[in-house]
């Protein structure tokens, strides 16, 4: 990947700067890879990539087990293995020395355990959160990133154009959800980015709801909310809601109401306007049509090299919308005990300040 993480680096210390703070230690795993291009789940162990702005230099920490693929894979090169009988924050501490008055934090992503080691080792230093301001430096997608995105919605698409074709009355949500995450490293992809999502009949209504042993029978509506890592460390978002069989008017009815909805949140996507316009403008036409009490989130948030990130587009986000935002328009209406559709595509605020909708599978009502 052409990313140049020298930049991302400097642009990072030149914070640090601004804010008096010694030493940065980013933890996060998404985080870590966007400074570094390493990316790895250390699972319990500890992994930290450390910028030291004392003296303008860089070190990532990693599991022994994973030295080798860090030294392949990270542009920072000064790389310190931690075994698992060794105390990492007292190597840390060796490294770093005792005297560490200003430290800079993911506050979200420090455990209670990991912020009393870090006292334990460095009982001077006060701390300060810098998740915000990596927020905002990954906030905006460059044209290179989008070609990463593109490919694991391409893939996601690919995988849905075959995985409803494997649908059958009496399959249950878990056979069709492990179908899917088959077609998933198939058509290429690292796995999935997050547990997908397979509801049918009144299940659908649960908008983060679990795939069971529910089987998808005749009338069903049936919600498949999914996507994919690629092996570049970009991941893909998107939802399209089916019909088993045969559809009711008022199945219908809903499905319009809510296709109308996506389209016209994404119809409203523009550089220069409040990200709010966008929630408003797609949830104006559910309330407008009697269904306001059934839609009670967000419309959409950002993603990138995690599946959620910034910026939150919710009714009350202020924010300014701007080239380079990458997120998603995902209306729905969901109705306790009957059922529920959302249909969410991924959009991007491109160079000329114009919608760009990465996501094109088809939107019309689609009964299988």
């Amino acid at each position: 990947m052409n990313i140049d993480y020298q930049a991302r680096l400097t642009t990072l210390q030149n914070n640090l700067i601004e804010n008096n703070i010694d030493i940065a230690m980013i933890t996060s795993q998404a985080n870590v890879f966007y400074y570094t291009g390493f990316n790895s789940d250390p699972h319990e162990r500890f992994m930290a990539l450390i910028v030291d702005n004392r003296n303008q230099e860089h070190t990532l920490f990693v599991p022994a087990l994973d030295k080798e693929i860090a030294d392949n894979a990270s542009f920072v090169k000064n790389i310190i293995p931690i075994s698992d009988e060794e105390n990492p924050y007292v190597k840390l501490k060796d490294k770093l020395g005792e005297t560490i008055s200003h430290f800079g934090l993911e506050m979200k992503s420090v455990s209670m355990f990991q912020h009393n080691q870090l006292q334990a080792v460095f009982p001077k230093a006060t701390y300060k959160d810098i998740q915000p301001f990596i927020n905002k430096q990954k906030l905006k997608k460059s044209r290179h990133e989008i070609v990463h995105l593109q490919k694991a919605v391409d893939i996601i698409e690919n995988v849905l154009a075959d995985g409803i074709k494997k649908v059958q009355v009496g399959m249950t949500e878990t056979e069709l959800a492990a179908e899917l995450e088959y077609l998933m490293k198939k058509f290429g992809a690292a796995g999935p980015s997050f547990s997908t999502i397979v509801l049918a009949g009144e299940k659908a209504a649960l908008p983060h709801g679990t795939p069971g042993d529910r089987p998808i029978q005749k009338g069903d509506f049936l919600l498949i909310d999914f996507g994919v890592f690629t092996n570049e460390g970009y991941c893909s978002d998107t939802t399209r809601t089916f019909i088993i069989g045969e559809a009711t008017e008022k199945q219908k009815e809903i499905y319009n109401i809510v296709l109308q909805s996506n389209q016209a949140g994404i119809k409203a996507v523009k550089a220069g306007v409040p990200l709010k316009t966008f929630d408003i403008k797609a949830r104006n036409v559910i309330k407008e049509n009697g269904y306001g009490n059934y839609f009670n989130n967000r419309v959409g948030h950002g993603l990138g090299i995690e599946v959620h990130e910034e910026p939150s587009i919710h009714e009350n986000n202020d924010q300014i919308a701007e080239n380079g935002l990458l997120f998603t328009i995902e209306p729905g209406i969901y109705i306790p005990n009957y059922g529920g559709v959302r249909i969410e595509d991924e959009v991007y605020i491109n160079e000329n300040g114009e919608a760009e909708v990465l996501t094109s599978f088809p939107k019309e009502l689609q009964i299988l």
